[in-house]
């Protein structure tokens, strides 16, 4: 049996081991309130993201080979520079030699834009400053887009139904076939409700409540269920959608 063969065995396998889902619940529950997605960086630059959730977008990436990468949700730009590492390994791989990130947020902080702007990747990173729902903005990511081959779109700002549901129909069909529109922080749903007091988001009102309902009516998607069951601790479970069609 091949490596890649035996991966995926026990790729399988982990969808039925209720203790693994059950310990790896216990693990998210925790983790999360001891702030563990805090801890880590890419390149200098806090990233905001469990290791295993990188990993999986890692071999997304060198899979999909994107010539875009279209990322809302800034922040400190950990996450730009990661894909902008990512397709500049792809680059000297042979991949898209002009690959682009493009990121999205309400508001850029100025030190955060600067330290992305003087950072070694930026001459892959395109920013925006706006609502990632508001029209102009949408039409200016489209225009961006336009002749692109291979999208990939992640999703992470505002985790409220009502805004990843808004993101999902504008931005979901920009990902290619065989690509993925990854929506972070679905995980929410599967929280404690005390764990967010001061957050507009919680049980039933969440990133994987949208992906849920947006999925009703784009059957072009589905959730990847191997990307789960390879990671079991991961923000993002029900998050990984792949465009089949």
């Amino acid at each position: 049996m091949t490596f890649e063969a035996e991966v995926a065995q026990r790729v399988a396998a982990n969808e039925t081991n209720l203790t693994l889902k059950k310990d790896a619940q216990n693990l998210m529950n925790s983790s999360i309130r001891a702030g563990y997605s805090y801890n880590f960086s890419w390149m200098g630059r806090p990233i905001i993201q469990y290791p295993q959730d990188v990993m999986a977008m890692q071999e997304i990436i060198w899979r999909v080979q994107p010539d875009l990468i279209i990322e809302t949700g800034i922040a400190h730009g950990g996450s730009l520079i990661f894909s902008a590492a990512m397709l500049e390994l792809n680059a000297a791989c042979g991949g898209p030699a002009d690959a682009k990130v493009l990121g999205l947020d309400i508001d850029i902080r100025a030190h955060n834009r600067q330290a992305i702007e003087v950072h070694p990747m930026s001459r892959r990173i395109s920013m925006i400053e706006g609502s990632s729902t508001a029209p102009e903005v949408i039409e200016q990511v489209r225009q961006f887009a336009s002749g692109r081959k291979s999208v990939l779109v992640c999703l992470d700002s505002n985790h409220t139904h009502a805004h990843v549901l808004a993101e999902l129909e504008a931005y979901a069909p920009l990902a290619t076939v065989g690509s993925y529109c990854v929506v972070f922080d679905t995980i929410v749903e599967d929280l404690p409700k005390e764990m967010y007091p001061n957050r507009p988001w919680g049980p039933g009102d969440n990133p994987k409540t949208a992906v849920h309902e947006y999925l009703k009516t784009h059957p072009e998607f589905e959730i990847d269920r191997a990307v789960d069951n390879k990671l079991m601790i991961s923000v993002a479970p029900d998050g990984y959608l792949k465009r089949v069609r």
